[in-house]
């Protein structure tokens, strides 16, 4: 049974396989050549919250390769016990695509339903998006060796898998925010035991962008707290990425701020009107590795 949970759950090799297919599915897309390699699969689509681009990405994308695509009501292991539910969902679908709230409730969905579960996102990690821009990533710049990647940003979900990301492919991944938001260094350090790269952390913007390839930003912190939403803001306006951050990385640097971007906080507006602020051509790449994910998972 292969799931598509964490990037930990991969080899170097195995990821590298799906970018590379991933590419070859990029093409096929341009050329209408798409192939039916989900011909006759039940494909259901799980997903808690708004998000809509990792979603809408799946539905077309399973489609285009001969999917019955339907979506699942309700929220994860709210109304029902979650084996009794992956028991229900395997009498009909091939596969599942999950956003959950709780990445434990996600595994331990994947271990009852006993048919493929990829996770579209959790509050631990979010794979599928980092797939997808790493794919966009190694078509830019022709190679993912030596990539250098300044995080801003809170320990997110997305923080998460680029840690993951590190430990799997031959790029050195820098987390920067304030001191209390730092990964813990026992986190970094279980992490860069078997990495193919390299993971750190710290808190000087400045001497982090020396050498960086690619700047990757988070949302800040949500809270309904006045109070705390000031703490926040006080502590993290410093870190905002500026056209003056980006002149740094130089003319082969790339500007990755995660969506949704709100302007003002973790991003400048000027910074999103930056050149090398490709965005909107990144996530074209996220429907083709997450058409990958999906084949690899069936095979």
């Amino acid at each position: 049974m292969r799931h598509f949970l964490s990037l930990l759950d991969y080899s170097s090799q195995a990821l590298t396989a799906v970018l590379d297919r991933a590419d070859g599915l990029r093409l096929l897309w341009q050329q209408g050549q798409m192939p039916q390699s989900l011909q006759h699969k039940q494909v259901g689509l799980w997903f808690l919250g708004q998000g809509f681009r990792n979603r809408l990405a799946f539905e077309i994308g399973a489609k285009a390769m001969g999917a019955v695509v339907s979506y699942i009501p309700g929220e994860l292991g709210i109304h029902e016990p979650l084996e009794d539910v992956g028991h229900y969902l395997r009498n009909w679908y091939s596969l599942l695509v999950v956003r959950a709230k709780n990445h434990a409730d996600l595994r331990f969905l994947a271990e009852s339903a006993r048919i493929p579960v990829i996770n579209a996102r959790t509050d631990f990690s979010h794979p599928c998006e980092v797939m997808g821009d790493l794919q966009f990533i190694r078509q830019r710049r022709g190679t993912l060796n030596g990539l250098k990647v300044v995080f801003m940003g809170e320990v997110t979900n997305l923080c998460m898998s680029w840690f993951e990301a590190a430990a799997r492919f031959p790029i050195e991944v820098t987390q920067i925010a304030p001191e209390a938001y730092l990964a813990p260094p026992e986190l970094l350090t279980t992490l860069n035991a078997g990495a193919v790269g390299r993971i750190n952390t710290g808190t000087n913007l400045d001497a982090a962008l020396e050498d960086a390839n690619l700047i990757y930003t988070d949302c800040w912190h949500k809270t309904s707290d006045p109070a705390e939403a000031q703490m926040i803001r006080r502590l993290f306006l410093p870190y905002q990425i500026s056209t003056a951050h980006l002149a740094r990385l130089g003319e082969d640097g790339l500007f990755l701020p995660c969506p949704p971007v709100t302007r003002g906080q973790e991003v400048s507006a000027e910074a999103m009107q930056s050149p090398l602020c490709l965005n909107y051509e990144a996530k074209d790449y996220l429907l083709h590795a997450q058409n990958a994910i999906l084949e690899m998972v069936i095979g």
